[in-house]
């Protein structure tokens, strides 16, 4: 009996990994958070909720150090990176920071800059014949030329480094697009112009990878006389079973921008699916309660499998 129970116990210790892990996130009661948090706290890790902008990045005699309310945080394992849009660039290098010290982290710092800049993104993926939306990078001195480059309208602006749908702009016409083009050029807006996909009418699917794995799909649909989809500006949602080539796609495009957790956002179009977005925080609120899958449980397992 004593050798049954050393077996269970041993079993249990090898499979079983606790660790240290922090949410970085600006928003404690943010429903991604919390249901990282309790994915988290199922599997017996201690976890803990760390505000990016609170954080002092420090490198003394080439050792890189991260202080957090003026204390030093030197016993994580691993960390789940939830940064905003507007945070990128630092958010990014607290990421770095804590890859430097050895943490584990479920998106590195690397492909949190590449996917949020659309153009790189687009590039990336252009690399690795995989199909997007035709696509042109804004440059003021040709912008009727570019214009010309796309045959109908409407056209679609994006500026570069925009989420949730925030800076997607529909201009019905060649002249409200180059208005529209105008304004962000005097605001020094980067940009992309982006053909319209009619036949989507208004929809698009999201796919949530975590470790080379499709975790959950839905489609999302845009409210009526709005052309954006996201469940943020109104939109509606529902559970979808992919195609083949719909999935294989969305896991080529999670691995060619390295990603281990992301959302990959697709267009169903007459040529075929169509890659629109690479999200390397996904909203995990709207996708869960469509599709009823844990997918933070699921996170937390991929950091289970890859901590050293």
């Amino acid at each position: 009996m004593n050798l049954f129970n050393n077996i269970v116990f041993y079993y249990l210790a090898i499979n079983c990994i606790y660790m240290n892990i922090a949410i970085l996130s600006r928003g404690v009661q943010l429903y991604s958070t919390q249901s990282l948090i309790k994915a988290a706290e199922m599997r017996n890790h201690d976890v803990t909720v760390i505000d990016p902008l609170q954080c002092k990045l420090i490198i003394e005699n080439g050792i890189p150090q991260v202080k957090y309310d003026n204390e030093l945080v030197d016993d994580l394992h691993a960390i789940i990176p939830r940064i905003g849009a507007s945070n990128t660039y630092f958010g990014s290098s607290l990421v770095r920071q804590f890859e430097m010290m050895g943490v584990f982290s479920s998106v590195s710092a690397e492909a949190i800059i590449t996917s949020r800049d659309k153009w790189t993104c687009f590039q990336l993926l252009s690399k690795a014949n995989i199909p997007t939306p035709k696509t042109i990078l804004g440059n003021l001195k040709n912008v009727e030329s570019l214009l010309d480059e796309i045959e109908d309208t409407p056209v679609i602006i994006k500026i570069l480094k925009g989420t949730h749908g925030q800076g997607v702009i529909l201009a019905e016409t060649k002249q409200s697009a180059l208005a529209t083009i105008e304004t962000l050029e005097a605001l020094g807006a980067r940009y992309i112009i982006q053909e319209y996909v009619e036949e989507s009418q208004g929809s698009d699917l999201r796919i949530i990878v975590v470790d080379g794995v499709v975790i959950a799909a839905m489609k999302r649909q845009s409210k009526e006389g709005e052309f954006r989809s996201n469940l943020h500006r109104g939109g509606s949602s529902e559970n979808v079973t992919l195609s083949y080539q719909e999935e294989a796609i969305a896991l080529r495009a999670a691995k060619v921008l390295r990603l281990g957790v992301c959302g990959v956002d697709i267009l169903q179009s007459n040529r075929g699916p169509l890659v629109l977005e690479i999200n390397s925080t996904p909203g995990l609120e709207g996708i869960e309660n469509t599709t009823g899958k844990n997918i933070s449980r699921s996170i937390i397992g991929f950091i289970e499998r890859n901590k050293k």
